[in-house]
Order: C-alpha cells, then sequence, then structure tokens
C-alpha cells in the first residue's frame, strides 16, 4: 500500500529502504515505523511510501485522513503574491513555513539558494521598521514546537536586525545582520536527526555534535560569493562569547566580529523563551535578567544596553502577573533596569518596587 507520510501512523511496516533526493538511504526496509520516522520521513520530503496492509500488532492499517491546513496555505499564498500587508505574526509564521522548504532541501544535500533566501526574509526584514518592540519581542508565542529550528531561525533573523537597526547601523548593515540571524543555523541539517528530536536532555557527546552547527553552517556558505564576509563570520562565531568560553573557536572580545555579538543575544532571548522539544520556556523578563547579568562577561555590553533600551516602551503600562501569581500594572520603568519596574497592584493600589524584591519577578506581561 503506498501512502503519503502525512497519512501513517505508528506500527506501520515499511517494505522498502526508503532513500533521499541525494539517495543516501534514511530508513531500512521492514522498519516498524514511530512518529519520530514520520517526522524525518516529512522532513526530508519524501512523497510517499510503500508499507504493509497491517500494522505491527496485525490490526488492518487505515491510512490517516489528513486534513490540509488553509490558514497556512493562505497566508504563504499572500506573501508570495507580493502582498505584506498581512499582520506581522502572520508574516512570520509564513516565511517560517517558506524557511522550512529551504532547510529540506539542504537536507538533501542542496546548495542554499541565497536568491531564493534573500526574497524570502527581505520583505519581512522591511517591515522591522514598522513594527513595535513588544512585537518584535513576543516572537516566541508564535512558535510550533516540532518545527522549532525554522521558528526560531526566522526569529533570530528578525530579532537581530532589529537591534542592529536600534544601534545605529545603516539599513544594508543590518538586512546582512538579519540575513546572517536566518543562516546562522543552516549547519543543524548536518546534525544527526536523533539529536535534534530528542525531547529529553542530551549526553555530552550529543552535545558537541550540536556545538558544530557553526563550523557546518560555515562551511555551508563560506564559497557563496553572493554573501559579505561579515555575514560568514558571523554565521561561524554567533556561539562565541565575550570570555573565551564560547564555540566552535573559544575566541573572545574584538576577535569575535561585530554582527555575531547582536546575534548571540537575539539568539539567547528567543532560544529561552520558546517551548522547545527537550526544554520548556522561560518568562522573557526572567531571561532578560539574565542576559543583563552576563553582559561584560558573555555579551557585548553596548549590545545588551541597546536590547534593554528597547524595552522600555514594551513594558510601561502593560498589565503584568507576578511569579507570586498576583498582578498589577506597570507604571515607571527605569531604562537601565526594565525587568524591575514599579508595579501599582491590582485590589489595593500599593505600588511597589521589584528592584528591591529580588524573591520576585515578572512572569508574564499581558499578551506574552
Amino acid at each position: 500500500m503506498r501512502v503519503e507520510p502525512s497519512q501513517l501512523v505508528p506500527g506501520c511496516i515499511l517494505l522498502h529502504e526508503v532513500k533521499g533526493k541525494s539517495n543516501r538511504p534514511i530508513i531500512p526496509k521492514n522498519t516498524v515505523l514511530t512518529e519520530k520516522h514520520i517526522i524525518i520521513l516529512e522532513k526530508f520530503l519524501i512523497e510517499s511510501v510503500e508499507v504493509s496492509s497491517k500494522l505491527s500488532d496485525g490490526e488492518e492499517f487505515q491510512p490517516k485522513v489528513v486534513h490540509r491546513s488553509v490558514k497556512k496555505q493562505d497566508v504563504t499564498k499572500t506573501i508570495e503574491s507580493g502582498l505584506s500587508n498581512i499582520p506581522f505574526a502572520d508574516h512570520y509564521r509564513a516565511t517560517a513555513l517558506k524557511f522550512k522548504e529551504q532547510y529540506q532541501k539542504w537536507q538533501n544535500s542542496m546548495p542554499i539558494d541565497i536568491p531564493s533566501v534573500r526574497d524570502m526574509i527581505i520583505p519581512l526584514l522591511d517591515r522591522i521598521e514598522e513594527v513595535t518592540s513588544k512585537e518584535i519581542y513576543s516572537l516566541h508565542k508564535h512558535v510550533e514546537k516540532e518545527d522549532y529550528i525554522h521558528y526560531h531561525s526566522v526569529a533570530v533573523s528578525i530579532i537581530s536586525a532589529f537591534l542592529g537597526r536600534k544601534m545605529g547601523y545603516s539599513k544594508g548593515e543590518w538586512l546582512q545582520i538579519g540575513l546572517a540571524g536566518l543562516l546562522c543555523d543552516c549547519g543543524m541539517v548536518r546534525v544527526n536527526s536523533d539529536i535534534i528530536f530528542k525531547a529529553g536532555p542530551l549526553t555530552s557527546n550529543e552535545f558537541k555534535d550540536v556545538q558544530n552547527h557553526p563550523t557546518y553552517s560555515y562551511r555551508m556558505v563560506e564559497n557563496l560569493p553572493t554573501i559579505t564576509s561579515g555575514v560568514k563570520l558571523a554565521v561561524l562565531q554567533h556561539h562565541e562569547r565575550e570570555d573565551g568560553n564560547g564555540y566552535p573557536l573559544g575566541i573572545k572580545n574584538e576577535k569575535i566580529h561585530k554582527y555575531a555579538k547582536v546575534i548571540a543575544v537575539a539568539d539567547t532571548y528567543h532560544a529561552m523563551t520558546s517551548d522547545r522539544l527537550y526544554q520548556g520556556k522561560i518568562p522573557p523578563m526572567k531571561v532578560i535578567e539574565e542576559i543583563q547579568k552576563e553582559q561584560y562577561i558573555k555579551f557585548d555590553a553596548e549590545v545588551v544596553k541597546c536590547f534593554l533600551g528597547s524595552l522600555s516602551d514594551l513594558s510601561l503600562g502593560s498589565k503584568v502577573t507576578l511569579s507570586n501569581k498576583k498582578s498589577g500594572e506597570i507604571v515607571f520603568v527605569d531604562p537601565d533596569k526594565p525587568t524591575r519596574p514599579l508595579i501599582r497592584m491590582n485590589g489595593s493600589d500599593e505600588i511597589i518596587a521589584l528592584e528591591h524584591m529580588p524573591e520576585l519577578y515578572i512572569e508574564k506581561v499581558s499578551g506574552s
């Protein structure tokens, strides 16, 4: 029985070996398929497979009825038609879906098509000048866990370009920073898929494999003549840290390219605030505090200062819930301490200063 991967269910028995577009074996013959196998088949763009009419438990196999996502298709068609007047969040989701298509081609050993990548990301980055910082710093709300890598890459692109613009880079440069942010994790296609989709903590050897992804990413872009050396270095160095404890090279301070320093902050913020397969999300304000503590140690102080400064208009007047589950409204924000504002508590009108209450933190900002 030949079916699409989306119609498979765990327990299906594969009758023939499946190979990718580069003719490399993906799943051997007679494998009893699990949910993980089905995900891998979809991500490698396998159109159909031959399976037994009986499941491994002897039951009859009933192919799953697939209901296509009209909403996602409509949004993608809107983008492809050249219109960019849809809500920014929808544009972001549509771009993540388009990026997924590119990523799947790279998984099948196809080279990066930079013109297609630019056509996909530049219209979205152009909109940075018209959206609020709240929209930028709330991208984690739209991530779909199973497709985290695709949503994350596009979000890092957006946040990196946004920070570059706030720091005073010319548009040409902050677009380059955004492009580097998009491509910095392309080398994850060279990491074992079992590691990428692992739900639990990684072993030390698995983590070492993940730590190779900046090198893999660099190898994929190093010979592309249409991108700058700055973009290529940012792709290689986005996990380097100011104190030299980053990877893959362990370089520090001025040896790290300025674009990579911007991406490091954007990448950390979005990763920690997102719900991932192997780790739950952390409240944004708590993540921001962690980044602030690491300035001068892990992150560039100028980038962190810009990052914190761009949060001021995000918080003032917002409704918040604290870690003790009490709620209130932010009435004053110190630009140097945006995560520790003055809050008017609901029900009592008492104003508290989080700066003097280290045991509390903002767990949720209204709408985040």
